[in-house]
């Protein structure tokens, strides 16, 4: 790759160094960015402006824990589709996201005929029933609004870390 390739307009070496540096994670320490910061050879009040600067951006979407549900006892994992009524599926999808056991919760295109859901909300429990039972209150607070749906449990891990990049 091309160092031009690298260089995007408000992404510079340091930028990239740092994204490199913390796209595995933060070190697990009580002050992670003067870690970053040492490692890299910075102040660690440049690290965190920078990233900041990235996440204001957009560049960074967020930076926050991910727990491994497995390890944690969550051995039922279940995305949940919705048929949700189009004029309310905004309304009701920030109110499902807002669920304590919804991981995430997002709108997508139905394909009709076979497909008919256009929320979809990912529920974790110890088990398949408690997940169903997650998934019986989505209904009562959609109520109405909400016509047919189904539970898709996973049977494997397929993805666990974001995109890469290659080494500063």
């Amino acid at each position: 790759m091309m160092v031009a390739e690298l260089e995007r307009p408000g992404l510079d070496a340091v930028d990239r160094r740092i994204l490199v540096a913390t796209q595995g994670g933060l070190p697990l320490v009580p002050r992670p960015y003067h870690a970053v910061a040492d490692r890299l050879g910075l102040a660690p009040e440049e690290v965190m402006r920078r990233m900041q600067r990235l996440l204001d951006r957009g560049a960074i979407r967020r930076v926050a824990a991910v727990p491994n549900h497995y390890a944690l006892g969550f051995r039922a994992n279940g995305m949940s589709v919705w048929d949700v009524d189009d004029a309310r599926v905004d309304e009701l999808g920030a109110r499902v996201g807002a669920l304590a056991f919804v991981s995430h919760c997002y709108r997508r295109p139905r394909v009709p005929p076979d497909w008919p859901y256009n929320l979809f909300a990912m529920v974790h429990a110890p088990t398949r029933l408690e997940v169903a039972e997650r998934v019986a209150t989505i209904a009562e607070l959609l109520g109405d609004a909400a016509g047919a749906y189904d539970i898709l449990f996973s049977t494997a891990i397929l993805k666990k870390s974001g995109m890469r990049l290659g080494g500063a």
